[in-house]
């Protein structure tokens, strides 16, 4: 079993293929190159919660519309501070499990050369740096929701599986066995592209704690380097998969955005059971705080960057993806 693991590709690709998309993506420009000097693994302190004022936000209410909602406003500020505060334990969470169960397994195969690709050498090395930032960044998000635990006496409740897990598992099973692997490559390109951006405006925002903001700036400014990164991957792997492979997952593309990018309903209901609301008002929270007209519009906004750089590698062209990318909202 250890061998089989040891020496499968995450994506089988022909490898006619492989050079020749390596060809046509060009040459390697590194961002890693003061690797050293410049990642947060590497010259960052560990963030350490302050004491805070009791009425310290903790999440940007403007990033969770629940909590503007009447029911919910009804209840009482603290209610809604508390709320802030779960939600940033499931930003944290979901951090944490995004790195371990997603982009790591990716960059590792990267690393190891086991990615179906043929890359340059400079990007298998560059990828055991990500593998390294990665685990920073899981491991100071779950030692930060301990930190606030501790500080705000909210306790953490460690649930189920952040959202894009089973969303993942839900578009694998009905891709070709061939290429299932691809959708978790394709996602790492989708969410080492847009997390940097999705909380840019946290490390302004004063009326949040300082470890907090320095948290979000650390990871932010680790994957700036890796959304370039990322972005040459899907140079050399769209090309890669050849006419017939780009057919079949291309549909599937917008599927894997939302994954990312669309609200973790089940999270968030977790969060107002915590509160005190029922079935009945939960189900009403959530459809009133998030129609589906904002839900499209917000990812539509959000994606805007990959979409463009999909559209770069061709994988627009095919009609049947330019339909499914329409029919998801993500381009008018």
């Amino acid at each position: 079993m250890y061998t089989e693991q040891a020496l499968a590709d995450l994506v089988r690709i022909r490898a006619g293929r492989r050079d020749a998309a390596t060809r046509e993506a060009g040459r390697y420009d590194s961002r890693f190159k003061q690797w050293d000097e410049r990642a947060s693994v590497r010259r960052k302190p560990r963030r350490v919660l302050e004491s805070q004022d009791p009425e310290t936000l903790y999440f940007p209410p403007e990033l969770l519309p629940v909590v503007s909602h009447p029911l919910v406003r009804a209840r009482g500020p603290e209610v809604v501070r508390r709320l802030l505060v779960y939600r940033l334990y499931d930003y944290l969470h979901f951090t944490t499990d995004l790195e371990e169960i997603a982009v790591m397994p990716v960059a590792t195969r990267i690393s190891r050369g086991r990615a179906g690709l043929h890359l340059p050498e400079k990007m298998r090395a560059d990828a055991f740096k990500i593998v390294t930032d990665e685990a920073w960044h899981a491991q100071f998000s779950y030692d930060l929701i301990r930190q606030v635990e501790e500080g705000t006496g909210i306790a953490w409740q460690d649930g189920d599986l952040p959202a894009f897990v089973p969303r993942l598992d839900a578009i694998r099973v009905r891709l070709p066995e061939h290429l299932r692997g691809a959708e978790g490559l394709l996602f790492s390109v989708v969410s080492e592209t847009l997390i940097s951006s999705i909380l840019a405006d946290v490390p302004r925002d004063h009326r949040l704690p300082q470890a907090v903001r320095e948290l979000v700036r650390d990871h932010a400014e680790d994957e700036g380097r890796h959304h370039v990164y990322f972005r040459t991957v899907l140079h050399h792997f769209w090309p890669a998969l050849g006419t017939s492979a780009q057919r079949a997952i291309g549909p599937y593309l917008p599927e894997i955005i939302l994954a990312f990018l669309e609200p973790d309903y089940r999270a968030v209901a977790r969060s107002l059971r915590r509160i005190g609301h029922g079935a009945a008002e939960i189900e009403q929270i959530l459809a009133e705080s998030w129609p589906n007209a904002r839900v499209a519009r917000d990812a539509a906004k959000a994606a805007r960057c990959v979409i463009k750089y999909l559209a770069e590698v061709g994988s627009l062209d095919d009609p049947q993806t330019a339909e499914a990318f329409a029919a998801a909202g993500l381009v008018s």
